[in-house]
């Protein structure tokens, strides 16, 4: 599964523009007083201006011979989310996954994701254009299994790792659902925001097949395109 397009809302959207355009460098692709959109790689991740705040974790992904390299990059620019540990990098022993986590413009977490399995070594200097494409979006909820089911029948795509109960993934590598139950897991990793359902929109490919996405007060809406 992969993402084509990630739409998010932000009640802090000058601030949010300046994060993407300025503090990290991406060229706006879309720039209006409502919205705006950057390219990163194979993935449009665009922000819509709400009245409303709203909290997300999602995540990118990079060549996974490039953390180090990413983190730095980082520093350059911001101040990455340290680990209780007093480190920087995060390991996911079931997912031979490494992250860095920093926060975005509006205050969301945000996050640097390599995957081992996947094998994707570049050779070029890392910087923005490194980005392979949006790799997951937390989408919480109260009934992981129902959401994943729904996903499931009308996608084509399956629960990857974790549990029904607590916290479950949905999609594959390339492409994830985050599917944390709000009842029982109250704040996103690393930091103290609070789990809690908020909208987005979204575009995905799977086996050939694009669908439109849209998740807004723990009702899920897929379509067809």
């Amino acid at each position: 599964m992969v993402f084509k397009e990630l739409a998010l809302f932000t009640n802090k959207f000058h601030a949010e523009k300046k994060f993407y355009s300025e503090t990290l460098g991406f060229t706006l692709q879309e720039n209006t007083e409502s919205r705006f959109t950057v390219a990163i790689g194979k993935s449009k991740l665009t922000f819509v201006k709400s009245e409303e705040s709203f909290i997300y974790h999602y995540c990118f992904l990079i060549p996974c011979n490039q953390l180090e390299e990413s983190i730095q990059w980082l520093k350059k620019r911001l101040e990455p989310v340290q680990l209780e540990t007093g480190a920087f990098i995060q390991w996911f022993e079931t997912w031979n996954a490494h992250s860095v986590y920093f926060y975005d413009g509006s205050g969301n977490i945000a996050e640097f994701i390599v995957r081992h399995d996947l094998k994707n070594e570049s050779s070029s200097p890392f910087d923005i254009n490194s980005i392979i494409s949006v790799n997951e979006i937390g989408m919480p909820t109260n009934n992981i299994k129902q959401l994943s089911d729904q996903l499931s029948a009308e996608m084509g795509t399956e629960f990857w790792k974790g549990s029904y109960e607590y916290f479950g993934t949905h999609g594959n590598q390339e492409g994830l659902f985050l599917l944390p139950n709000f009842e029982h897991k109250k704040i996103w990793y690393p930091t103290q925001l609070p789990v809690k359902t908020s909208p987005f929109k979204a575009r995905v490919t799977n086996n050939g097949q694009d669908f439109s996405i849209q998740y807004s007060n723990n009702m899920l809406e897929i379509n067809k395109l």
